[in-house]
């Protein structure tokens, strides 16, 4: 018996000191100390020792089991501290190598342009208001003083989810929903996404952005809605800028007006910017309506006021002198990059 121990002994530790990887040493393990391994087998044949032998049997059986544990812990340390030293070697990090540049986003050249602009009217006392882009027929057209036969409600450009519910075509219904509450004085802008049926192209999308503005209170005139706009005008696009308005027809404001502004780029003198004509369309405005003022529970005999609608997008590739809408939505970072 002692020398089939000592044969096993030896055996398990030659394989053990032998071994060069940790699954080598599993085997091992398996085949001698396992529940079918060769120092199990020994132990179960303690029955057919004499009794007068087997302590002495047993304390050699434990004598072997506990020397080759020793052995397969410091031949797995020693593997492992071998591994880690070559894994070290492999990868060792130069510090003095600059180190990986985090990609950071930034403000989208709309998004710019836009908090420009709210800053502006903010300063003059505007509170900034969003609505719904599902809307209702009734407050995209109606209260507005757009009548069904309109061809703005026309299918051809419009998008309807029900008869009565379309995807807004402007931000003026918020403007709606504002006065219809009957807080008044109103001073409010109201910036959003606004849908129409249009083909993308340089100048059109079929989702772009507005920027409304309204002003409902005793006493305001065209004087104050011209002086508005030609203070915005100013601090957004240049000290001296100046603003034009030619006579216009929209169904919600009367009287109506287009807005002009001198070229910013050559001062009104012509150019490419403006076309030679020194001024560039830059937004619609006009009184609110006393229609409109009355059908949202206003008295237009008391109060007055006007509205304006500014094109997002138009105003960002003005300031930026961007040639083509779509490249605000393409999400080219070459172009993105620049702002």
């Amino acid at each position: 018996m002692r020398d089939k121990l000592e044969a096993i002994k030896a055996e398990a530790l030659a394989k053990i000191e032998s071994a060069e990887v940790v699954s080598t040493l599993n085997d091992v393990k398996v085949a001698i100390l396992g529940k079918k391994g060769e120092l199990t087998q020994v132990l179960k044949s303690m029955k057919d020792v004499a009794p007068e032998d087997r302590p002495k049997v047993g304390q050699m059986v434990n004598e072997a089991r506990q020397a080759i544990e020793t052995a397969l812990d410091e031949k797995t340390k020693s593997i492992n501290r071998a591994l880690r030293a070559e894994k070290m070697k492999r990868e060792t990090i130069d510090v003095t190598l600059p180190g990986v540049k985090k990609l950071t986003g930034h403000r989208h050249p709309n998004q710019i342009a836009l908090e420009d602009l709210e800053r502006v009217f903010i300063g003059m006392g505007y509170e900034i208001v969003e609505g719904p882009e599902v809307e209702y027929d009734k407050y995209n057209f109606e209260l507005l003083n757009i009548p069904a036969n309109h061809p703005a409600k026309d299918e051809q450009d419009t998008f309807y989810v029900t008869k009565d519910i379309l995807l807004r075509t402007q931000t003026s219904p918020v403007q709606a929903r504002i006065m219809e509450k009957g807080n008044l004085p109103i001073r409010i802008l109201s910036p959003g996404r606004v849908f129409r049926a249009d083909e993308v192209d340089a100048t059109h999308s079929p989702s772009f952005h507005q920027v409304e503005g309204l002003v409902i209170d005793k006493g305001i005139t065209m004087a104050d809605l011209k002086g508005t706009l030609a203070q915005w005008a100013k601090e957004f696009f240049g000290e001296n800028t100046k603003v034009k308005f030619r006579p216009h027809h929209f169904p919600f404001t009367e009287p109506s007006a287009e807005c002009d502004i001198t070229c910013f780029k050559c001062g009104g003198k012509g150019c490419r910017v403006c076309k030679g004509s020194g001024w560039i369309e830059i937004l619609g405005c006009g009184m609110v309506h006393p229609k409109v003022l009355r059908d949202c529970g206003i008295d237009p005999e008391v109060y007055s006021g006007f509205a304006f609608g500014i094109g997002l997008e138009r105003v960002t590739l003005l300031k930026y002198e961007i040639d083509d809408m779509r490249l605000l939505y393409e999400n080219d970072m070459r172009f993105l990059d620049q702002f």
